[in-house]
């Protein structure tokens, strides 16, 4: 499947991993009379499949054009790019599509960005930069987009938790 449909194997993948963090999220943060919100499951599913696996497969492809080799410098620079520019970039539309979702509007959604993006992306520079590293240097690039899926199992887990936080006041 991945030789014959890249882009919807890695969707697919990645909507499963997405599905299965929120889930897990979910288990840890709920109170024992709450139930498994299945509509933000598949929310966050729904990212994955349209928005993540698509965007990982022209983003790792991309990177590897533009930096081929896998030497130390080569690999830093690749993960510099990607704390830069993919990863502020995707969470942005991670929480912008997630709250479009439950109905909050434009302003809305730019208050939760204003609240939750920069702390988000701070907490991620403690987890991201090991896994791109990883990722980077050892994978191939064709799996590359499974194995950022992978590794983002664990993050994933604390974005679903930070986008199911209320919506943020707007000043």
């Amino acid at each position: 499947m991945l030789d014959s449909s890249p882009i919807l194997t890695k969707s697919v993948s990645s909507a499963c991993i997405y599905a299965a963090a929120d889930i897990t999220s979910q288990l840890i943060t709920m109170a024992p009379n709450e139930h498994w919100d299945f509509i933000r499951t598949t929310r966050m599913a729904g990212f994955g499949l349209l928005i993540l696996g698509p965007s990982q497969h022209l983003w790792f492809n991309f990177v590897a054009r533009l930096f081929p080799k896998t030497d130390v410098i080569t690999t830093l620079k690749k993960l510099g790019m990607g704390q830069l520019l993919f990863g502020p970039s995707i969470n942005s539309v991670f929480f912008s599509f997630n709250a479009a979702l439950q109905g909050e509007s434009g302003n809305e959604i730019v208050a939760r960005l204003k609240r939750d993006l920069i702390p988000t992306l701070l907490r991620g520079l403690l987890y991201w930069p090991l896994c791109d590293f990883m990722t980077y240097k050892v994978i191939s690039v064709h799996l590359q987009p499974l194995a950022n899926s992978s590794f983002s199992y664990l993050w994933t887990i604390y974005l679903t938790y930070m986008a199911s936080l209320k919506k943020a006041t707007v000043d």
